[in-house]
């Protein structure tokens, strides 16, 4: 795929290995799935999760920050999530999530939201049972293990590695921002991939 038709160039993609799977991998995710290595790793497709991450913007971008919540157990999560929700006003959970926090009015934490996207759905499944009794949509950044049930829009992705997420979350900070307004075409997005990845 030409670099020019991709957010970042191919190389930008493969340096933060956001296409390197595990090599455990689910009927689900087949259809991401570029090929496997000599090693056992599966490797997703650059063009499919390219292709979904834009989807996955545009469906963040019809949504309001304050409507958006983003939930990430995993700690190499932590500061690209949290950095998402910094710059856009967008809800998020970083850590360990409680059940309730969307369907439990007497929490203290309780949460109110209308689209969740949650970093891994297996250790964030407390979070998709929420959204589902909840009727709101979730968006998952899924590896080539994850099922996908219950997901209405898989983003194919490396959801484990530090410069995979750091780089995601980028792309997905940016690109909402523009979508929405906050960003003028040409105006330069200041933070940088850096700023979003776990040291």
């Amino acid at each position: 795929m030409a670099d020019e038709a991709l957010l970042v160039s191919n190389e930008d993609y493969l340096k933060s290995g956001i296409h390197i799977g595990t090599k455990f991998k689910t009927s689900y995710m087949s259809e991401f799935i570029y090929k496997t290595r000599n090693d056992g790793l599966s490797v997703l497709n650059i063009a499919q999760i390219d292709k979904r991450i834009r989807l996955g913007i545009n469906m963040l971008s019809q949504y309001a920050p304050e409507e958006i919540i983003v939930v990430g157990r995993r700690e190499s999560a932590w500061k690209p999530v949290k950095l998402f929700g910094k710059i856009t006003g967008a809800k998020v959970f970083a850590g360990r999530y409680p059940p309730g926090v969307l369907t439990n009015l007497a929490l203290k934490s309780f949460i109110e939201a209308k689209v969740m996207l949650v970093v891994d759905s297996w250790p964030d499944k407390n979070a998709v049972n929420d959204a589902i009794r909840m009727g709101i949509p979730v968006i998952a950044v899924c590896d080539t293990n994850n099922q996908t049930n219950n997901i209405d829009l898989v983003i194919p992705a490396n959801n484990k590695g530090k410069k995979s997420l750091g780089l995601l979350f980028y792309l997905i900070t940016k690109e909402y921002l523009k979508q929405r307004g906050l960003l003028a075409k040409d105006e330069d997005f200041s933070p940088t991939v850096d700023d979003f990845t776990e040291a």
